[in-house]
């Protein structure tokens, strides 16, 4: 019931303005300190009274105590107080009555501590000493007043001080609430603002330097990385559909041939075509989900692969009907932390775009270097021009040159490249060969074993 009943009052609470619940809150702890201040200030004003009184009393029992001292009895004292003069046992010596005090409070005057006495009516305040008489017996000189509005002084401090309590927080709330409006009014102009902003445009920035400036800066940083990753989700879905428009239509229009001309050899001729190009469209599906799940944040579990190892099994896979591939690595193994699958994938593309590129050589050069570990694939083609380099890791851009018309690639191969190495903290560049081409150098974390 407790947790129901907490649960509706912490939605309402929510359910109100940011304003009103900074007014609110303010003002309760205000009103709160307010109130515990005017408690304990009311509290003082009692011990304020009497000791005010002490400090009139206690010139009075030096002169009455020197009076004594002398043979003569306490005069003049002024309205309001009373002297007595007492032996150490509290019996009258000075012709009066008893005095109204208690042994316990003789005892007390006679060490020379003051006696309160609250519940007289009104309150009576004691002060006392003891004083020698010239024949050499010992007397206990008293003065005390009476505390007239002891009480009625110290309630109506805590009315007054309550009510100033109620003000104090009332003027407190009400300055809370138009300083908080005032302070979110540029807010509310952000908010505003942000409702109508169009593609491409800012929020305004405050004038002031101030945390809703950092905010609004933070949030135009947030909506130019908002643009670009659009912009570059609309050019990723156009470019994927118009790679995948090509293949799919190279097949459709393979099978109606074959359809429509039922000559065995022609039939074979075309599922041949159908074939490859089946698996270009195969590799480029298989490319774009590696990408999706690479931007969706996925990262497959990393475990230590031996580069050189990798290296000589990819050189293998490619086989031996393009240009020759040689493999210069260390005798031992080069680590590097990566799920294997990203190492083959690496080095296939790397292998791959060198091959269609290249004349006649290829050479993989695997380098183990302060701690990295390094990854050279040079050729012998025609290179990669300069004002290229930047982009050639681009997803879907392909090099309109020689390069570029031989390939028949997506141009998404060295974009997963780049993208599988740099998730793993590594980095991908493109330079030129010693051997005439281009050069792909690859830098990974050495794993410390």
């Amino acid at each position: 019931m407790s947790g129901a009943l907490g649960r509706i009052v912490g939605r309402l609470w929510l359910g109100r303005t940011l304003r009103f619940r900074i007014t609110s809150v303010v003002t309760v702890v205000t009103l709160a300190v307010l109130l515990l201040l005017a408690v304990q200030t009311s509290r003082l004003i009692g011990p304020l009274l009497v000791t005010s009184a002490d400090a009139q009393l206690q010139s009075i029992l030096d002169t009455a105590a020197a009076d004594v001292r002398a043979g003569r009895q306490p005069t003049d004292t002024p309205t309001g107080v009373r002297a007595r003069v007492l032996d150490t046992a509290g019996a009258p010596k000075d012709g009066v009555g008893p005095a109204p005090l208690t042994a316990a409070e003789v005892d007390t005057l006679k060490a020379g501590t003051p006696v309160l006495r609250l519940q007289d009516d009104p309150p009576l305040r004691w002060l006392g000493t003891v004083a020698t008489a010239p024949d050499g017996s010992q007397r206990l000189v008293v003065v005390g007043t009476t505390l007239t509005g002891y009480f009625a002084a110290q309630q109506r401090a805590l009315d007054w001080l309550v009510g100033a309590a109620f003000l104090g927080s009332a003027a407190v709330g009400l300055a809370t609430w138009f300083a908080v409006r005032s302070s979110l009014r540029p807010v509310e102009r952000l908010r505003s603002a942000a409702t109508r902003l169009p593609a491409g445009r800012r929020l305004p920035l405050p004038t002031a330097h101030d945390e809703l400036r950092s905010l609004a800066a933070a949030l135009n940083g947030l909506l130019a990385r908002r643009d670009e990753a659009s912009d570059r989700l609309r050019r990723f879905t156009g470019d994927a559909a118009h790679e995948l428009r090509s293949p799919v239509a190279s097949i459709r229009i393979q099978a109606e041939v074959a359809v429509a001309n039922p000559d065995p050899e022609l039939a074979h001729e075309v599922l041949e075509e159908v074939v490859h190009e089946s698996e270009r469209l195969s590799t480029l599906v298989e490319g774009l989900l590696t990408l999706a799940r690479s931007d969706a944040g996925e990262l497959p579990a990393a475990e230590p692969v031996d580069v050189v190892t990798a290296a000589r099994e990819a050189v293998d896979r490619l086989g031996d009907a393009g240009p020759v591939v040689s493999v210069s690595a260390p005798s031992g193994p080069c680590w590097v932390s990566a799920a294997p699958a990203e190492v083959d994938l690496v080095l296939d593309n790397l292998l791959r775009n060198a091959a269609r590129h290249a004349r006649a050589k290829i050479t993989v050069t695997v380098l183990a270097r302060m701690t990295w570990i390094w990854l050279v694939v040079d050729d012998d083609g025609e290179g990669v021009a300069e004002e290229h380099r930047e982009r050639v890791f681009d997803r879907f851009y392909r090099v309109q040159d020689d390069r570029a018309r031989t390939s028949g690639g997506a141009g998404l191969g060295l974009a997963l490249v780049a993208e599988v190495v740099r998730r793993r903290g590594g980095t991908v560049a493109v330079g030129d060969s010693p051997e005439g081409g281009a050069r792909f150098q690859v830098r990974w974390r050495e794993l410390q074993t």
